[in-house]
């Protein structure tokens, strides 16, 4: 039984886990975004979360206690340069986890982790979240409805001109629309 033990194994030793937390941070860090298993995202975010609040503060000893956990110094550059930037105002919460379909060989449920503050699509400065799209069409001008009959008929005018014709039975059922 398992009772009180709050560390999710992942099937490993000790050093095993180890090893693979600290890839998988290194990549998050470099990449800014993975696709692993649940069980390995929702273990990597207990994991990767502590070493990115250390990187708000940059100093040597934050530093030197980062390079103990990942060893690989492009990551730690990256960490304490644009990463620690960007989360120096956020109290926490940096990854998100989003799950995927399951994987296509064993069934083994998925998950994509991201970094919060790098997705352009949630961001308040990205584009996709500052355009809102309606369904309903603009709002008629104010301009006089005489204004508004010289401005649209010669485009009016132009696609009918341009407008291969239809075909007969097409015609028919325009009318009848109408």
């Amino acid at each position: 039984m398992r009772h009180g033990d709050k560390i999710k194994n992942l099937g490993r030793t000790a050093s095993h886990r180890a090893a693979l937390l600290s890839n998988l941070t290194c990549q998050l860090i470099q990449y800014k975004r993975l696709t692993t298993t649940l069980a390995k995202a929702k273990s990597l975010r207990v994991y990767a979360e502590p070493i990115i609040t250390r990187s708000k503060t940059d100093n040597m000893h934050n530093r030197r206690v980062v390079f103990s956990y990942l060893q690989d110094k492009e990551a730690i550059k990256e960490l304490f340069g644009t990463i620690g930037d960007k989360v120096s105002t956020r109290p926490g919460g940096y990854t998100r986890i989003i799950k995927l379909q399951p994987r296509a060989g064993d069934a083994a449920e998925m998950a994509m982790i991201e970094l919060v503050d790098f997705n352009e699509i949630y961001t308040k400065d990205g584009k996709a979240a500052g355009a809102k799209k309606t369904r309903r069409g603009r709002r008629p001008s104010t301009a006089t409805p005489k204004q508004a009959e010289t401005a649209t008929a010669p485009v009016a005018a132009t696609a009918t001109e341009s407008a291969p014709e239809a075909p007969a039975h097409e015609a028919s059922t325009e009318e009848n629309n109408a």
